[in-house]
């Protein structure tokens, strides 16, 4: 789930962990911290999204985890969700993780990721370009075959999906 910045365990994020593990009566530490996008602005629209309901799923490449690296996403992860300054907005758990080609993304996958018009044609066009820059960033060239994870999720705090 790299972005524009991998956000810190600040006190305020450990807060908000804290207190979803207390209501969910949890006994370990374990969640990832992820501030969505390339940009700030970006991060807080992908926040609302998923307040909003919209966004159930995401996506990012899979070269972004293995050794040395972050660990792929698996069901019953938890990440806490960032936005564009920091602040904690939400956590979720993941339900599915599939990997798969970028251009194989399906028309369901897109609508659950929740963003633009909720179209595969504009899935591929916002994802080209976010996995572009970072294509860039790191010296890499993006192709359809570029495998791809994407996640499936359900928000457990502030609100419970039911």
């Amino acid at each position: 789930m790299p972005g524009w910045y991998v956000p810190d365990r600040t006190p305020e994020v450990a807060a908000f962990w804290a207190a979803y593990r207390a209501a969910a009566g949890l006994d370990h530490d374990r969640y990832d911290v992820v501030a969505h996008g390339h940009t700030p602005a970006i991060a807080d629209a992908l926040a609302a999204l998923i307040l909003a309901g919209a966004k159930r799923a995401t996506a990012s490449l899979a070269r972004d985890y293995g050794p040395g690296k972050a660990p792929r996403p698996a069901p019953g992860d938890h990440v806490l969700v960032v936005d564009g300054s920091g602040r904690p907005t939400c956590i979720w758990q993941t339900t599915e993780v599939t990997v798969g080609p970028f251009a194989g993304v399906t028309d369901d996958f897109a609508w659950v990721e929740g963003e633009g018009d909720r179209s595969r044609a504009t899935w591929l066009a916002n994802h080209r370009e976010f996995f572009g820059w970072q294509a860039e960033r790191d010296g890499f060239v993006l192709t359809d075959d570029e495998p791809v994870v994407f996640e499936r999720f359900r928000m457990v705090w502030p609100t419970p999906d039911p």
